[in-house]
């Protein structure tokens, strides 16, 4: 399978093991944090990156092992941040960060119709 998507996705997406160290980042999460090291940040941990009212949150976060979301707005344009335990083998693995802009308008669907097998 291809990866290259990873790198082209306009979605940062940022990836820590169990201990929060940053194991992965693909291209716009290297650019999102470019003043912090961009790429350089790989093998650090995340602790480090960020001061001490979100240390507290991250530690909460894994902590507990669920999902967390949250919207910011940067440079006029609102990000989501979605946080997600991620799993291998069945055991807590760590956390993957995505980082997404979001449009000026989302729609709200009544209902979605899945695809059926």
């Amino acid at each position: 399978m291809r990866t290259e998507w990873f790198d082209e996705l306009p979605v940062g997406i940022t990836v820590c093991d169990a201990e929060g160290i940053i194991v992965s980042m693909n291209e716009r999460a290297a650019l999102i944090f470019k003043k912090s090291g961009g790429r350089d940040l790989i093998g650090q941990n995340m602790m480090e990156c960020h001061p001490p009212a979100a240390q507290k949150k991250i530690l909460d976060l894994f902590e507990k092992k669920q999902p967390y979301a949250y919207t910011v707005e940067i440079k006029g344009v609102t990000v989501m941040l979605y946080q997600a335990p991620r799993l291998e083998n069945g055991l807590f693995a760590g956390f993957v960060e995505f980082i997404c802009p979001l449009p000026e308008v989302i729609p709200n669907l009544d209902k979605i119709n899945w695809v059926k097998k």
